[in-house]
């Protein structure tokens, strides 16, 4: 798998307190609060505390195990340091699940609390179940991975009373295809994640021939479907895609297994799958850097632990990683100072971030009614039109998000790995550029095919 291409490097845990007999009924495994040592629930579990008379009870959710139990930190704090900056909160102590005390929204109390997944569409919807139907949240903010998004917007249409913002999960079909009325999503797909990063294989980096190697299910198809929807317009081919059980933790037959004949690969991972992946390829005599181009989970700060030999490889994100805009430097700054153990940059932390402040701000402007199934609510949050850390979104008809999608690349300054944003494009839809409709097959192991044909506006500039 040698580069025979240009020599430029390759650019990628309720608030109830709860009896231990109930939660035994309620789950099929044990959970618990987190303890002052910072010790999370299982992977099903529901973290709660009491909540003040009159709050507003908002749930968050993400992965606390599996293959993504590493973003658990990045999400909550994500979530919760949004109640500090915009509600007034205060930060009780540095754990995923430590709570945050007195944030109010449209002049109610806020109690928040915390429901954990393992990246598995069931117990992302057992977990939703019980924090709305046990728990009685009002808005669930989460989930985090991409097939639990899919169950969970299912899920949603059968709770018209309780409003869902998306967390970070990315796959396409999820507001495309489901379109749950009550289930809005600021943050994208994954395959919008991705715009820039096709043109910049095709054009900047001189590659033609590209093998797609990425986790078996629907995010990293979503993030495949776009680099391959624009590299393929402009007449490069997508010989293999090569897909991989999620929570693999021997990477190296499957990378063993790619052609020969390729410029580079695109690597559409998460998590210790990242990890473990990137060592694959260094076991194998390979550089990263310049061997791979990345998912936008695979330019996250958790994979640094593979070491320099990631200096130069770049990918697709949401958010402007290395940016230097005021918005961006605030944020970072601000975060780090109320949360300095988890990494601000983390896509999973800011999109938390942002789903959150979508929430308070919208709450704020219909002064906490959430009367008559929510609709002043709904009403307010279809209307927004935030500026966030990362740029301005707006929602489509579908509740979904139009936004800035970034080319970012990994870096290194001082000995210390960073990033830095090579290219911005603004204003990507869920359509891609008109590449995708709700008529157009569901992203999937095949799908799209890797065909010439009209770019996107963003890659004939």
């Amino acid at each position: 798998m040698r580069n025979h291409g240009k020599s430029a490097p390759g650019r990628f845990k309720i608030t109830l307190v709860l009896t231990a007999l109930a939660l035994a009924a309620a789950a099929c495994s044990s959970s618990s609060s987190t303890t002052s040592s910072g010790t999370s629930p299982s992977a099903t579990g529901v973290s709660s505390a009491s909540a003040p008379a009159g709050a507003i009870k908002i749930g968050i959710l993400t992965t606390c195990g599996g293959p993504f139990a590493t973003f658990e930190n990045e999400s909550f704090s994500g979530a919760k340091y949004a109640l500090v900056q915009d509600a007034g909160g205060t930060a009780q102590g540095q754990a995923p699940e430590a709570q945050v005390t007195g944030a109010t929204a449209g002049g109610k109390p806020i109690s928040i609390s915390f429901g954990c997944s393992d990246a598995t569409p069931d117990v992302a919807v057992s977990s939703a179940r019980r924090l709305v139907e046990s728990t009685g949240v009002k808005v669930l903010l989460g989930p985090l991975s991409g097939d639990e998004g899919i169950a969970v917007a299912h899920y949603a249409k059968s709770q018209p009373g309780v409003t869902f913002v998306n967390g970070t999960s990315g796959a396409q079909t999820t507001t495309l295809t489901v379109k749950a009325p009550n289930f809005y999503r600021f943050g994208g797909d994954g395959a919008q994640w991705m715009a820039g990063l096709g043109t910049y294989a095709y054009k900047t980096l001189g590659w033609r021939h590209v093998a797609i190697l990425g986790e078996d299910y629907s995010y990293p198809y979503t993030q495949a479907a776009g680099f391959i929807k624009e590299f393929c317009s402009l007449g490069g081919n997508v010989s293999t895609r090569q897909w991989v059980p999620l929570g693999t933790t021997d990477w190296s037959s499957a990378v063993a297994r790619l052609p020969r004949n390729l410029n580079g690969v695109l690597l559409l991972t998460g998590g210790t799958d990242t990890v473990a992946a990137e060592k694959a390829f260094q076991q194998l005599g390979e550089n990263p850097g310049k061997m791979l181009l990345g998912g936008s989970s695979v330019l996250d700060p958790t994979s640094f632990t593979v070491g320099n030999s990631l200096v130069g490889l770049a990918g697709g994100s949401p958010v402007p990683l290395g940016g230097s805009s005021a918005a961006w430097t605030s944020y970072v700054s601000g975060f780090g100072k109320v949360y300095p153990s988890a990494p601000a940059d983390s896509l999973f932390t800011v999109l938390y971030y942002d789903g959150m402040k979508a929430i308070i701000r919208a709450l704020n402007q219909v002064h906490g009614d959430l009367s008559n199934n929510e609709a002043a609510f709904r009403a307010a949050l279809n209307s927004l039109h935030p500026t966030f850390p990362n740029g301005q979104v707006s929602l489509d008809a579908n509740r979904n998000s139009i936004q800035p999608a970034y080319v970012v690349q990994i870096t290194q300054s001082g000995g210390q790995l960073g990033f830095k944003v090579l290219k911005t494009v603004p204003d990507v839809s869920q359509t891609f550029g008109g590449l995708f409709s709700a008529s157009s097959p569901a992203p999937s192991r095949t799908s799209p095919a890797c065909t010439t044909g009209t770019p996107p506006a963003w890659a004939t500039g």
